[in-house]
């Protein structure tokens, strides 16, 4: 269970510019394209300027093209409309933050991060299911916690 938790860190993908992509393996550089059209003069912060910009010229990701789907990042090749990469979104280690995923016919698994000087009441807060559930595991920042849904 612990080389899996470890291997979920080391699959988190780049975003900013001069990250490694990390997208199935890529090890090409992210880059940002330039800002067009910017009236940030008028009313900051403008939607080019906020809009996403990152791209890697090794696997032809580009950020525009991601869609978060039910905590998964898809890209989406705009010519077929088929997907190229459909991988979990990363997690925010700045705030309680979880992916969900099935566990039985009346529980699930909620996997994710939290801040440091998070308490597992806070956590359970967030995450309990209708009728309860309990944790897995908790700690080092990581958490597994069964919600008992139905």
């Amino acid at each position: 269970m612990r080389l899996q938790i470890e291997q979920i860190n080391m699959s988190e993908f780049g975003y900013c510019e001069g990250d490694i992509c990390a997208r199935k393996g890529c090890k090409g550089v992210v880059k940002e394209h330039g800002v067009e059209n910017c009236s940030c003069h008028i009313n900051p912060p403008c939607g080019s300027c906020t809009a996403p910009r990152g791209y890697c010229e090794a696997c032809g990701w580009e950020e525009s093209e991601d869609e978060i789907v039910n905590d998964y990042v898809v890209s989406v090749n705009k010519e077929t409309g088929a997907y190229r990469c459909w991988e979990p979104r990363p997690l925010d280690p700045t705030k309680i933050d979880w992916r969900t995923s099935s566990h039985t016919y009346s529980s699930q698994i909620c996997e994710g991060v939290y801040p440091e000087g998070t308490t597992r009441d806070q956590v359970v807060e967030k995450v309990r299911g209708t009728f309860g559930g309990r944790f897995e595991s908790f700690g080092n920042g990581r958490f597994k916690y069964i919600a008992y849904t139905d």
